[in-house]
């Protein structure tokens, strides 16, 4: 089977730097309509970008989180400068459960955990596109590396 890499979605991110933009804009405006005269609001060019700086945290944190499902191994890594890596064999696989909120439903999204033999810990992926088709696939690869063991 062909490799597969499950990354969070990015839907909230695209819209949390989409209302960022509307908020700099909207800023933007007041401030050339309103406020330019007023000497308290000239650290305003300042503010807008800064706004900007959550959105690009949350990108590196989204970056920072892959999951790499290759062979009969499914490897989790987690951080940038630092690293964390967990991997599983798919053989050991025995329970994925798929969590969705009123939200991610609409959204299409959902938290995917995966329990394996011999473990009392879960590991737990947020906010993952198309979770249901995410967890047949995994149930599938592991029977498929079952059967052939």
């Amino acid at each position: 089977m062909p490799e597969l890499t499950i990354r969070p979605t990015a839907k909230f991110l695209k819209a949390g730097t989409i209302l960022t933009a509307v908020v700099v804009i909207a800023l933007e405006i007041a401030y050339f309509k309103y406020w330019q005269d007023q000497e308290v609001l000239h650290l305003l060019p300042l503010v807008a970008p800064a706004l900007f700086l959550w959105p690009a945290v949350r990108w590196l944190r989204l970056r920072s989180t892959k999951v790499t499902v290759s062979g009969d191994r499914l490897r989790y890594e987690t951080g940038m400068a630092a690293k964390s890596t967990r991997t599983i064999q798919l053989s050991k696989l025995q329970d994925v459960r798929v969590d969705q909120s009123i939200q991610q439903r609409i959204f299409g999204i959902g938290d995917l955990s995966l329990e394996t033999s011999g473990e009392t810990s879960r590991l737990t992926i947020r906010n993952i596109d198309n979770p249901q088709a995410v967890a047949d696939d995994l149930m599938n690869r592991s029977q498929a590396g079952t059967a052939k063991g």
